[in-house]
């Protein structure tokens, strides 16, 4: 093993972990090592809290599948807890294939957000995970997420039209609630909704694959 990389590990294993919430940041992206043996990292904020720093993501964001450090190779598995939290700088992320679950509030507070791309690896997003993102006018929900957290999407005011796919077993409380630009969404009709997922959403209609129901202040009719 080179000096660098050896030195890299004894100084990861032998650090007090509650200083920061990222282990090393590569080109403007701060990372927090997951799992050393099986060199997996998840996108996080800067510092010891994630409002330690205002703004640290700003712009266009492009997460890689994979990122170095010290000679390691590390897989990017997950957006971590808070990890882009309160970033209203922030206008576009794409989150690569490597990917399989967005934390809790990962996304939270960024009202400049208009553009997210979500791919197929993604099972779960959760909790608050894009909570009052107020300038998303779009998301597309992949095949492959099986959970939706309590309020997830809440208060996301700019989103006009959802559709869940097959692939969802479970929608939190409120993942939609005070969503009031919402006037369309597609569920399977095998899906058990609970009354408050739309909570507050009174312009919309619920489209069902066979059937259709119509969604008002936010109660199944």
């Amino acid at each position: 093993m080179k000096t660098k990389q050896l030195l890299f590990l004894i100084v990861t294993l032998c650090m007090p972990l509650s200083l920061y919430a990222h282990d090393f940041e590569v080109d403007g992206i701060y990372y927090d090592i997951e799992n050393l043996s099986n060199k997996t990292v998840a996108v996080t904020y800067k510092g010891e809290q994630y409002d330690s720093y205002s703004n640290e993501y700003t712009g266009i964001i492009t997460i890689p599948s994979n990122v170095t450090y010290y000679g390691v190779v590390y897989r990017v598995t997950s957006i971590g807890f808070y990890a882009f939290g309160g970033c209203s700088g922030l206008h576009e992320v794409t989150i690569p294939n490597s990917v399989t679950s967005i934390s809790n509030n990962a996304f939270r507070g960024c009202t400049g957000l208009t553009s997210i791309s979500i791919p197929n690896s993604v099972t779960e997003i959760g909790d608050n995970a894009l909570y009052y993102c107020a300038g998303l006018t779009e998301v597309t929900i992949p095949n492959s997420i099986t959970k939706i957290g309590t309020d997830a999407f809440g208060f996301c005011t700019s989103l006009t039209k959802v559709t869940i796919p097959e692939s969802v077993t479970l929608i939190g409380m409120c993942a939609f609630g005070g969503c009031t630009g919402l006037t369309e969404v597609t569920i399977p009709n095998r899906l058990d909704i609970d009354n408050y997922v739309f909570y507050g959403c009174s312009g919309i209609h619920i489209k069902f694959v066979e059937n259709k129901k119509i969604v008002r202040r936010g109660y199944l009719e």
